[in-house]
């Protein structure tokens, strides 16, 4: 349990805050992209492939983890902005319902694809400690909100 805690407050230490909205997830027009799941595919991919480049194990694709990057990206487009909000009850939630024993996400918005995100993530050394960290599982939401502009969160979980 300690192990857990201490995961979750270590990922919400990479978590960057941003300022509150009140407009609510019902009132907000999302639109997902014609080419979303391609991205998510390939982002997906190219997280793997480099995983695997380090030696690493391949992260294997959670629904668990999808429904709630999906939720979260919701969120993040009806505020307009970038968040980890409730990354603790996210966590808690998937832990629960898949019995892991950590879990962390990596946000990001206005990139134009999977490359130019993976990119920026590595540039980052708490993106890049999360993505090539000691999970097992993965998901990655990629949504476009009404102006086109991508939103990206990706979750990742060890069992």
């Amino acid at each position: 349990m300690k192990m857990k805690l201490r995961n979750v407050f270590l990922a919400l230490g990479v978590c960057v805050l941003a300022s509150c909205s009140k407009e609510s997830v019902e009132n907000t027009t999302i639109v997902e992209a014609k080419n979303a799941i391609e991205v998510e595919n390939e982002l997906l991919d190219v997280v793997n492939d480099h995983r695997v480049s380090l030696g690493y194990n391949t992260l294997e694709f959670s629904s668990v983890a999808y429904d709630y990057a999906n939720k979260h990206n919701d969120y993040m487009i009806s505020k307009g902005s970038l968040s980890h909000d409730d990354f603790s009850s996210r966590a808690s939630n998937i832990a629960s319902e898949v019995d892991a024993e950590s879990v962390a996400e990596n946000v990001a918005k206005d990139y134009d694809s999977a490359i130019e995100t993976f990119e920026n993530w590595l540039a980052s050394s708490n993106h890049k400690k999360t993505m090539e960290g000691d999970f097992t599982h993965t998901a990655v939401s990629v949504k476009k909100n009404t102006t086109g502009a991508y939103y990206f969160t990706q979750l990742f979980f060890k069992k």
